[in-house]
């Protein structure tokens, strides 16, 4: 008995290194492969003011956001021309639910990565990443996870593009990030116990190094995601001149914690209707996997996060000045109908009304992408007899990110590659 535990525990740390190393050669292998060939010298072209098919029905009208009924309510033409920034653990895979049934529905016209589900992240965006590319071309919506370039994107879309994103607290984001990407960086793989999280946060600087492989995902990602450097002290004057940078060019950024209402001041900036605003919550983890943190980790992680944190309190009082702007009352009643609605949707096309781990989710399309290591997201069954009106709609609902942009024709190979290596290795 005593012979054989030092030897088990031997084999798995064997087993353990052998892993480490195999994963970190696939990634740096797919790394290769998927880094994009920046196209240096690529012609100038001005990029048409907008390649939008006219909205139809209600909103065939080209008439002004300004424009008003003479019974005082408001008449006006959907924006289409749309930046989304998708910040990490944000919600932001539902947003883009939201946009992908947008643009097909007015006939939109979407930049999309070529060969993956992101335009080369972490490399800085740059619109020779953008599938078929040539200058000149018209877009209406970029989408995808970028490193934000905005001279880049400038070169993509139309001068009057609305520009959007989504913040979330940093210790909640930090939490999740933790959990998600943790085993594709390698300075967590040394991190003994059970509660790794509380172990890294409790001394973050004895794991953390600023050059280590995808280090990016443990320290202010939301201000990393925003083309910043996420290790500069947080009272170092470029933050401050980051943060006016990103006011200037973003005209709405909307909070998780207040998903509902960011959508409604979005109808209201944008001229949508509610049902564009319909969703099912994409991506969420099941309970058991977050960790709760204590009062003491969450001053910890905010510490940590120290950058992130002052970006989020910033767009925080923003955020309620716009609230503020478009009323209280208002807010509320709008926010009370959306609920409805998306609750009278989950009646009609979710079975069972609820999300489901992810070995319960009948339908292959239906099975969202996984961390590795566990199958902590969770999904949805779409109900067998939907009536013919609500079929089509609650099937898009539904539908997973990596499942909706190859149904819009986006060959995502290096995505697909490496899901079947995490298969053949059991991660």
């Amino acid at each position: 008995m005593m012979v054989g535990k030092p030897v088990r525990q031997w084999r798995s740390i064997c087993k353990g290194l052998i892993l480490g190393a195999l994963l970190t050669i696939c990634m740096i292998l797919l790394y290769c492969l998927s880094t994009s060939v920046v196209q240096f010298g690529l012609q100038e072209v001005p990029v048409p003011y907008s390649c939008a098919h006219r909205p139809s029905a209600a909103h065939s009208s080209p008439i002004s956001n300004s424009s008003h009924h003479a019974s005082g309510q408001r008449i006006c033409t959907p924006k289409v021309d749309i930046m989304f920034m998708k910040t990490h653990k944000t919600a932001s895979s539902t947003f883009l639910n939201i946009l992908f049934r947008f643009g097909e529905k007015h006939q939109l016209k979407f930049a999309f990565p070529n060969s993956r589900n992101d335009f080369f992240y972490p490399s800085p965006f740059h619109r020779s990443q953008v599938k078929d590319y040539t200058p000149g071309m018209c877009f209406n919506i970029i989408c995808n996870h970028m490193r934000f370039n905005a001279a880049e994107v400038a070169k993509v879309l139309p001068a009057d593009t609305s520009y959007i994103t989504i913040l979330r607290d940093p210790a909640d984001l930090a939490e999740s990030s933790f959990h998600y990407f943790g085993r594709i960086v390698p300075l967590t793989w040394k991190i003994s116990g059970d509660d790794k999280l509380r172990e890294f946060l409790t001394d973050p600087k004895l794991y953390y190094d600023p050059e280590g492989f995808n280090s990016f995902y443990l320290k202010n990602l939301l201000f990393f995601d925003f083309g910043q450097d996420n290790n500069l002290n947080p009272d170092d004057p470029k933050l401050d001149k980051a943060i006016q940078a990103i006011t200037k060019h973003f005209h709405l950024v909307m909070l998780v914690e207040y998903f509902e209402e960011s959508l409604i001041l979005l109808k209201d900036a944008l001229c949508w209707d509610m049902e564009d605003l319909l969703f099912f919550k994409l991506n969420a983890r099941k309970g058991s996997t977050v960790s709760k943190l204590t009062p003491e980790l969450r001053a910890k992680a905010l510490e940590w996060n120290a950058i992130d944190w002052k970006l989020y309190q910033y767009f925080n009082a923003t955020f309620w000045h716009k609230v503020d702007a478009y009323g209280r009352e208002r807010m509320a009643r709008d926010v009370a109908e959306l609920q409805s609605r998306n609750a009278e949707m989950a009646s009609i096309c979710i079975e069972g009304g609820h999300a489901v781990d992810a070995g319960s989710i009948l339908e292959t399309s239906m099975q969202p992408w996984q961390p590795i290591g566990e199958k902590s997201i969770m999904g949805y069954n779409l109900k067998k007899n939907v009536d013919k009106a609500h079929r089509k709609l609650c099937r898009k609902m539904l539908t997973p990110e990596l499942q909706y942009l190859t149904d819009m024709g986006v060959n995502l190979w290096i995505t697909r590659l490496w899901g079947h290596i995490r298969e053949i290795l059991h991660w």
